[in-house]
């Protein structure tokens, strides 16, 4: 195949350009299709106009895929009785918490869009309001999945692990699908419709805007009902997690789903937007009048998409009942089919952007091998099975002080590696094809994002079934097999929320860069000058800030819940004997209230505190704020998420029946390592990465008030 293959193929560059839509076709010459009828010579057309449609067609699909999942999953057995009782209250209380929330949220996006229309235009106002919408579309559509495959999957129990553990995986891949195909649709959609690319910065920052608010709100919700439910009913009267008799028990299960699933997709939501709306803007920027910059990773996120869809049925679990490696399976053929399918697009768009296709398909690679490494990384020091998480179960036999410095030291070593990992990442990346490179890197990590909310959204499900059991009174057998998908939830969810911060590091080169042109290349951001000086350590303060806000609102909530719980108990004769049913809706209401309320302030503050430090000491201190932002952050995400998952594994150890099991003086030390790591793994740690996504989408707003 000679040089006419090049102007024909229908995977050409320039078969993928816009402008080529209806010109005659080439007449190079020697070419063969000259000589083909009219008619297969129009059908070559268009198949060639359908692949420019390919990410939409692609998204549709996986929402399509979502759907079947879940006409599965309604053809489960949904149990009876108790377990009715018990899973309807969950789903009620995570309805009534998200409803309230996003009354708030969707108030606070108004303002903000009309805001955005008088200062830019109305359809960059309308693009951030897309962004809002599909964002808490994203994190809604989860948690009513989630609360509804959480009893089937008790029932499922009944039957054995495997049936029980197939239909948590087809619950969270609903919701997986789901933010992964709703952000590339979203993305490609708006740009199909209006290719401004300043409008999809507009789209991300709704995205990362709605997912600061659902991250803090669902996190202090979900944490603090967590601690009422912990302080009093484990150490004060000595009773089982998830009993009945516990007036925060149901809380403490809707917290599971409006934190866990509904914050965290759409967290991971919008960092798969933002990152692929900064691989297009870099493209765009790079390669002026080229399309195929634009192409190319819209076609990568479609791939990847496919890719994962098939990847899901590798997920089963073998002889050894190994949960964690049915999920690394699953992940490990995503990736596979990943490299096989990404090789054929780059070869032929890079010739036309002038970058050696190998180089740019290494850079691919790179952000696969830093998928797996961060799966390994987190399970090895979050898993019941590896030392790190062992050293503070030991630590528990001596106390709840050592239980404690065992745990901070756990999560200050974690970040050792995960941060080698992305230095290499960026490094390698950027070695084999630039900025673009590290750009695409990150996109393809992300690029797996629904297997990863899968990861995530498997979490609460297991969870709630393990509190269904309970709570309903299911035999002991069937409480095993529940307990037992729920001993990897904890680890699978800081998997997500590792990848989440990982694409913060990986994206921050890219980021800075768009940045940087922006503003024209003007401006040297020199250590010596103490306005990108200012800008450091002010940007290295926002993730300690956002996070003692976080921190605070979680123990200000559980203090109410701690008051609620001991006055329902001191007040209400029969709770402990099982003759008088707790007033579970109080406990739902309170901390419904004190969690929206205070997710407002830490939500908003980075968005205020950007703009008054580049209003005042300009766009040089913005640059630098930009960087110590990412570069604290970083280490204080990692360092929170790893600490607080591994002290909550270590008390799972001990519960099992280790040194003592539940009650012994173990038991209560990692009791309170539990009670300090739960706002800091499922709110301040993940807070951090929506932080960051919305300081660099609105700065790139702004930048046009800088020059």
């Amino acid at each position: 195949m000679g040089g006419w293959w090049a102007g024909c193929s229908l995977l050409s560059p320039r078969l993928a350009r816009p402008d080529f839509i209806g010109t005659p076709w080439p007449q190079a010459s020697g070419c063969p299709f000259q000589q083909l009828p009219r008619l297969i010579i129009r059908i070559f057309v268009l198949i060639r106009r359908v692949m420019l449609f390919l990410p939409i067609i692609v998204s549709i699909f996986s929402l399509i895929f979502a759907v079947f999942l879940i006409r599965q999953i309604q053809k489960a057995p949904d149990g009876s009785g108790k377990m009715v009782q018990v899973s309807q209250a969950i789903r009620e209380g995570a309805i009534a918490y998200l409803k309230r929330q996003y009354l708030n949220i969707g108030f606070a996006a108004l303002i903000i869009f009309f805001i955005l229309w008088i200062i830019f235009s109305f359809k960059i106002g309308l693009a951030f309001l897309l962004g809002a919408i599909a964002s808490g579309l994203s994190g809604f559509v989860g948690m009513i999945i989630s609360t509804k495959t959480n009893i089937k999957v008790a029932e499922a129990a009944k039957k054995g692990i495997s049936p029980s553990f197939s239909l948590a995986f087809q619950g969270s891949l609903v919701t997986g699908f789901f933010v992964a195909g709703l952000g590339l649709f979203s993305v490609s959609f708006h740009y199909l419709l209006s290719p401004e690319l300043d409008h999809l910065i507009a789209l991300a920052f709704g995205g990362s805007l709605i997912s600061a608010f659902a991250v803090l709100g669902g996190g202090i919700y979900t944490k603090a009902a967590d601690i009422g439910a912990d302080l009093v009913g484990k150490i004060e009267k000595g009773i089982p997690e998830d009993d009945p008799r516990n007036p925060a028990v149901i809380a403490d299960q809707v917290g599971d789903n409006v934190g866990d699933c509904a914050g965290i997709a759409a967290d991971l939501f919008e960092s798969y937007v933002v990152t692929l709306v900064a691989a297009l803007i870099l493209g765009s920027l790079i390669f002026p009048g080229k399309p195929e910059a634009i192409f190319l990773p819209l076609f990568l996120a479609s791939i990847a998409l496919l890719a994962s869809i098939l990847a899901t049925f590798f997920v089963r679990i073998g002889r050894d009942k190994n949960i964690i490696f049915a999920f690394l399976k699953g992940l490990i053929a995503s990736i596979c089919l990943i490299a096989v399918g990404a090789y054929p697009i780059i070869k032929n768009l890079a010739t036309a952007l002038g970058q050696p296709a190998f180089s740019l398909y290494l850079s691919a690679l790179i952000g696969l091998i830093v998928s797996i490494g961060i799966f390994l990384i987190a399970n090895y020091f979050t898993s019941k099975k590896h030392s790190p998480v062992l050293s503070i179960v030991r630590a528990s036999e001596t106390g709840h002080a050592t239980n404690i410095i065992a745990g901070l030291t756990v999560g200050m070593k974690s970040t050792l590696p995960f941060i080698i990992l992305i230095c290499l990442g960026v490094l390698i990346s950027s070695w084999l094809a630039g900025v673009y490179g590290t750009a695409i890197a990150a996109l393809v990590m992300l690029s797996l994002s629904g297997m990863i909310v899968a990861l995530n959204a498997y979490g609460p499900i297991v969870d709630n079934a393990s509190g269904i059991a309970e709570m309903s009174g299911l035999p002991t057998e069937v409480k095993k097999i529940t307990d037992s998908l729920d001993a990897v939830g904890n680890t699978t969810k800081a998997i997500s929320r590792f990848y989440a911060i990982a694409s913060a590091g990986l994206a921050a080169l890219a980021l800075f860069y768009i940045y940087n042109q922006k503003i024209g290349g003007q401006f040297q951001f020199l250590l010596n000058d103490p306005r990108v000086l200012i800008g450091l350590l002010l940007g290295g303060l926002l993730p300690y800030l956002v996070s003692s806000f976080a921190m605070a609102a979680v123990g200000k909530t559980a203090v109410k819940m701690v008051e609620e719980v001991r006055r329902q108990f001191r007040e209400i004769k029969g709770i402990m004997e099982g003759e008088q049913k707790p007033e579970y809706g109080k406990c739902v209401d309170i901390v419904t209230k004190s969690a929206v309320r205070e997710m407002i302030l830490p939500s908003l503050l980075p968005v205020a505190f950007l703009i008054l430090i580049t209003f005042i000491l300009g766009p040089k201190a913005l640059g630098g704020l930009l960087i110590g932002s990412v570069i604290t952050g970083l280490f204080l995400a990692t360092f929170l998420i790893t600490s607080g998952t591994a002290w909550d594994n270590a008390k799972k150890y001990i519960e099992e029946g280790n040194l003592g099991g539940k009650g012994s003086f173990a038991h209560q030390a990692a009791v309170t390592g539990d009670t300090v790591g739960d706002p800091a793994k499922d709110c301040a740690g993940p807070a951090i990465n929506p932080m960051i996504k919305v300081l660099n989408v609105v700065a790139l707003l702004i930048v046009s008030f800088l020059v």
